[in-house]
C-alpha cells in the first residue's frame, strides 16, 4: 500500500492491517502488528520527513508475519535508543524490539526497507485461515483442472498469480453454464458482486 508519511495516515494504515490479518485468521497478532506499523511510520515522519512517499507491505515469510515499510532515504536508519523514563520519545524501536521476533533494515540502491517479523504459530505460510469461503475456493482449485493439469505449483500450492488465473477460468466456465441454461450472466455477476461487498463490509465491521 503506497501512502504519504503523515500522522493522519496512520489510523487508515492500522485499519488496513487489522482487516488484512482478520481475513488471514491472524487476529491475535493485530495489536502488535499495528504498533509496529505506527512506530515505523512515525520514524519516517520524524527522521525522513513529513510527506515522504512511503510503502507498507504485509506478507508471510515462512510461518512468520512480515511487516515492511519502504522509504527513499538510505541514510536515516532506525536505531535502539536507551530512553529515560521521562523522555517523550526514543522508545519506538525499543517497543518493536520487545514485541517482535526479529527486525532489521535492508538497504537498496533507491530505498531502505525497515522490517519486522512476528511468529504466527502456523506450521506453514499456506495454513493461514481465510475463513470458510476461502477454504471452499481452495477446495475447488484442488478439484479443478486447467488444460488437463492440476492447478498446483511444484510445492503443491497455488501462487497468487496462478490462483487469479484459476479463478478467472472457473468463473468463465460457470458463466458458460449459466448462459446454456438461459440465465442472464450480467445479472448473476451483479448479484455476486453485491453479495461479496456485503460480506466484506460485515467482516470489516
Amino acid at each position: 500500500m503506497e501512502f504519504t508519511a503523515l500522522e493522519e495516515e496512520v489510523a487508515a494504515l492500522r485499519r488496513r492491517v487489522r482487516e488484512h490479518l482478520g481475513k488471514w485468521g491472524l487476529q491475535d497478532l493485530v495489536d502488535d502488528a499495528q504498533l509496529c506499523v505506527s512506530e515505523f511510520v512515525a520514524n519516517v515522519i520524524t527522521h525522513v520527513g513529513v510527506g515522504t512517499p512511503t510503502t507498507l507491505a504485509v506478507l508471510m515469510n515462512g510461518a512468520f508475519l512480515r511487516i515492511e515499510v519502504h522509504d527513499p532515504d538510505t541514510r536515516a536508519l532506525p536505531t535502539l535508543v536507551a530512553a529515560d523514563m521521562d523522555s517523550e520519545g526514543g522508545r519506538g524501536m525499543t517497543l518493536v524490539e520487545a514485541i517482535t521476533d526479529r527486525w532489521g533494515v535492508q538497504l537498496l540502491a533507491d530505498r531502505k526497507i525497515t522490517w519486522c517479523e512476528l511468529a504466527t504459530a502456523l506450521p506453514s505460510p499456506e495454513c493461514h485461515d481465510g475463513g470458510p469461503r476461502v477454504t471452499r475456493a481452495e477446495v475447488m482449485f484442488d478439484l479443478y483442472g486447467a488444460s488437463g493439469s492440476k492447478l498446483h505449483t511444484s510445492q503443491g500450492r497455488l501462487s497468487i498469480a496462478e490462483g487469479e488465473e484459476a479463478a478467472i477460468l472457473i468463473i468463465t466456465d460457470l458463466l458458460h453454464w449459466l448462459r446454456s441454461h438461459g440465465r442472464d450472466t450480467d445479472d448473476v455477476l451483479d448479484r455476486a458482486q453485491m453479495r461479496f461487498e456485503t460480506q466484506v463490509s460485515e467482516i470489516r465491521s
